[in-house]
């Protein structure tokens, strides 16, 4: 073949990629779905913390439990949006659950999928449903602008088009918005558009075909100190429990803010100060 005919091909071959070969699910608990090339990764290690440490979220924990071990008996369940405070354990709950799901006996999969791939979901729906398995989708941090038409394509899950979400596939996402856009961004658009009940219907019932909603909050500065406490306890750390408050309190003034990831981040740092190793889960 010459070069000019070897350059052409190579460049249809780019356009069109052979379809991915039939992944290896039982590689893993857990994948992560790339593209260019389709691919589904495993993840030999999730980083992820005990359900058992997760503080100030007991009604979310329980219902996305219940909800998950539902799905993992192959009893029927709900996508779930986790939406809220930032910082307040959204996605650990997440990986947590599915981790205690899975420390149960069910052979659950979860498999993580980024905004920006939203548009290749329907090819990798086309794995999933085929697979003998059951699977978590999800996606984190899940939010979209007034020109993102990513949510179309989240419809595929959630709705599933004429085929159907597969009974197999479950979503859970997270997001710092209930309607997964900004508010001054509904209101904006409402305000300028000829028929404002209709300008951002879609976009905001998008949220509405989650079946469960679980609302996470800024936790209370005993929350706050529980958390730390959990995580010395957990990892064997003991500090005076005055000189403990004074630096945790010390600390999150110091950022402004308290929820989960601060107190960890603080913990991270009294950690290393006690020579004390920290691994994930």
């Amino acid at each position: 073949m010459s070069d000019p005919l070897q350059r052409i091909a190579a460049a249809l071959e780019r356009m069109s990629p052979p379809p991915m070969p039939a992944p290896d699910f039982d590689a893993a608990c857990a994948f992560v779905w790339h593209t260019a090339p389709d691919r589904l990764e495993p993840v030999a290690r999730v980083a992820r913390v005990d359900l058992s440490l997760l503080v100030g979220v007991d009604r979310a924990r329980d219902i996305l439990l219940d909800n998950t071990r539902h799905f993992a008996r192959g009893l029927p369940a709900n996508n779930a949006l986790l939406w809220g405070a930032r910082g307040m354990g959204k996605s650990s709950l997440v990986k947590a659950v599915h981790a205690a799901v899975v420390a149960g006996g069910a052979p659950l999969k979860i498999v993580e999928l980024s905004r920006e791939d939203l548009p290749s979901v329907q090819r990798l729906l086309k794995h999933l449903r085929a697979a003998p398995h059951r699977f978590i989708l999800f996606c984190d941090d899940l939010s979209f602008s007034h020109d993102d038409q990513h949510y179309k394509s989240l419809k595929a899950v959630l709705d599933g088009g004429i085929e159907g979400r597969p009974d197999n596939v479950i979503l859970y996402a997270t997001s710092n918005r209930r309607h997964l856009m900004p508010r001054d961004m509904i209101e904006n658009e409402r305000s300028t558009a000829i028929s404002p009940s209709e300008a951002v219907e879609e976009k905001v019932s998008l949220s509405d075909r989650f079946g469960l909603w679980l609302g996470f909050h800024p936790c209370s500065q005993d929350e706050y100190l529980e958390m730390i406490g959990g995580y010395c306890a957990a990892h064997g750390l003991v500090i005076d429990p005055a000189t403990l408050r004074a630096e945790a309190i010390e600390w999150q003034a110091t950022r402004g803010a308290r929820s989960g990831r601060v107190a960890w981040q603080f913990f991270t740092d009294l950690a290393a100060r006690h020579g004390i190793a920290l691994h994930a889960a």
